[in-house]
């Protein structure tokens, strides 16, 4: 049998405790999978940093510290690493100032902090990763659709918005803050004036503010051709992904994040495409109106998710 390959992954729940955004299925969404990647795709927990929000958490989701915990996880890959980041909590889209954008924005995910991270620091670590070896992003947050700036469309928008529906009796959350509530809360926290978000981002968190917000910092980071990334996406760019909570009735989850752990609980060895066509055909099944997204190059679009499941314990 060949040797596994080094798997790493950065599992990142942000639940907003306490504040006018909470969430309650985020952090379940990455322990789980934490179980999943161990259990069903052999990754050894050492390799496995986990960061929430929970009150008792050892280290934050912070930006610095997501970016952080990424830049080291793709700074020490080799060839033929596969390396895994899981995301879910709030995203946000951002005024694009590139002509011809289709969404006239560009997406980012919202950390605990709001230090936002976005598009341009994905495509930026993609960049950096060593020659054959993998980054695979799932991204569980609203308008995470091209989430790695430039990366190649293999499944995308298929439908117009219809609203955030479900045929369960959960409520149901929008993993969304409005770019305007990102605004007003960084300028609650700022001694500067302006209308610019940039402004604000890089007074408060400085040089570890996205690189969106630097100057001049982004001129060389386009796509050359295939690269080693891919993201699987909870919905399209212009849509909401949902949070789901019965109360005290039984355990709160993201939406795209239980469809894609249904789907690999039923069957091992999957592509990147047939996991994100089969969480579709999950999430159309329970009501849903959100569509996942496929972004990556041909290639990876039809190696398998993760690496071949290995055959472990029985899966629960």
């Amino acid at each position: 049998m060949e040797a596994l390959k080094n798997r790493v992954a950065v599992l990142v729940g942000c639940n907003y405790p306490n504040t006018g955004n909470e969430l309650h299925g985020c952090i379940n969404d990455v322990l789980t999978m934490k179980e999943t990647l161990v259990k069903r795709f052999g990754f050894d927990e050492r390799n496995i940093e986990v960061l929430t929000d929970a009150p008792n958490s050892s280290k934050m989701p912070t930006g610095a510290n997501i970016k952080q915990a990424l830049a080291k996880m793709v700074d020490g890959a080799k060839t033929g690493d596969v390396l895994y980041f899981h995301y879910s909590g709030h995203g946000t889209r951002i005024p694009s100032k590139k002509h011809g954008h289709p969404f006239h924005h560009e997406e980012a995910i919202v950390p605990c902090d709001f230090n936002l991270i976005t598009d341009l620091d994905f495509r930026q670590l993609v960049n950096r990763l060593a020659k054959g070896a993998s980054l695979t992003i799932l991204s569980d947050s609203c308008h995470s659709g091209g989430l790695i700036d430039k990366e190649k469309e293999q499944i995308g928008p298929s439908s117009s918005q219809k609203g955030l529906t479900s045929k369960t009796g959960y409520t149901l959350t929008k993993k969304a803050i409005p770019y305007d509530s990102i605004l007003e809360h960084l300028s609650s926290l700022s001694k500067a004036t302006a209308t610019d978000i940039g402004t604000y981002m890089l007074e408060l968190f400085g040089s570890d503010a996205s690189l969106r917000f630097q100057t001049a910092s982004h001129a060389l980071l386009g796509a050359i051709g295939p690269d080693e990334g891919i993201l699987l996406s909870g919905c399209q760019a212009d849509e909401t992904s949902a949070d789901m909570n019965p109360g005290v009735a039984g355990k709160a989850y993201g939406a795209f994040s239980n469809a894609v752990e249904t789907v690999v609980r039923e069957e091992g060895g999957l592509s990147n495409r047939e996991v994100v066509v089969r969480a579709r055909k999950v999430l159309q099944g329970q009501g849903f109106d959100q569509h996942p997204c496929l972004y990556c190059s041909d290639e990876k679009a039809y190696a398998t998710f993760l690496g071949h499941p290995q055959k472990t314990e029985h899966y629960m």
